[in-house]
């Protein structure tokens, strides 16, 4: 799927980098498996959804149960992106360098929900670590978006990270794209994103997402 902003592709993250030189991008901003299977926990829990415990859904067919990435993706993130913010960077602390920048993001959800009640993001920005506050969890959503992925990430988390890391203009990379969040956001923020998924029906899913929510789409 490409449009004058967005070119987005279903295929390996590592295949894709292999194609680009040294700091081609201005900004990689991604949110990789943390390895922690998200269903397993949601639905061994006694407070977990009908719509979190339901496999069949082709929408939530896999819950984070990929493996996490081994050293070998950092460092082709590194190499062909100039910055990065890298969502569940506590996981990945072996392979990244100590930061002072690092970003949380406060879903400011019930301390007995069995979601965490914050997300970090590594980054490679030398400053004060920033946090951004916005309801996800529970069942009080200030926002209520359609869920197509059991990560999902709001747009808004999106909007307020190239309003505060980045410039209108900017080539932004994501290796895994997944809902599509972060396309619908560069659309509106005016950046040029380059974005792969490798599971075909997130694919499909994120590309109608994408669609149905950027009135100014205009595909070739």
């Amino acid at each position: 799927m490409k449009t004058d902003t967005l070119d987005l592709c279903r295929m390996d993250c590592m295949e894709l980098m292999k194609e680009y030189p040294d700091n081609h991008f201005d900004l990689a901003v991604v949110d990789p498996p943390y390895g922690i299977d998200v269903g397993k926990q949601r639905k061994n829990s006694s407070r977990s959804t009908a719509k979190w415990s339901n496999p069949t859904e082709y929408n939530y067919k896999t819950f984070d149960d990929s493996k996490p990435p081994e050293e070998a993706y950092f460092i082709e993130l590194q190499r062909v992106s100039k910055n990065q913010i890298i969502w569940g960077g506590n996981y990945f602390t072996e392979f990244l360098a100590p930061s002072k920048g690092w970003i949380v993001w406060n879903k400011k959800a019930d301390i007995k929900e069995h979601l965490s009640m914050c997300e970090l993001a590594w980054s490679s920005f030398n400053k004060k670590c920033n946090m951004f506050e916005f309801l996800w969890a529970g069942f009080k959503k200030a926002v209520q978006e359609h869920r197509i992925h059991p990560t999902q990430k709001p747009v808004k988390l999106y909007d307020w990270i190239f309003a505060n890391y980045a410039e209108k203009g900017m080539k932004i990379l994501d290796t895994h794209m997944g809902s599509g969040s972060i396309a619908i956001a560069a659309h509106y923020a005016g950046m040029h994103l380059t974005a792969c998924e490798l599971d075909e029906d997130y694919y499909k899913a994120a590309c109608e997402r994408i669609k149905a929510n950027t009135q100014q789409l205009s595909l070739f």
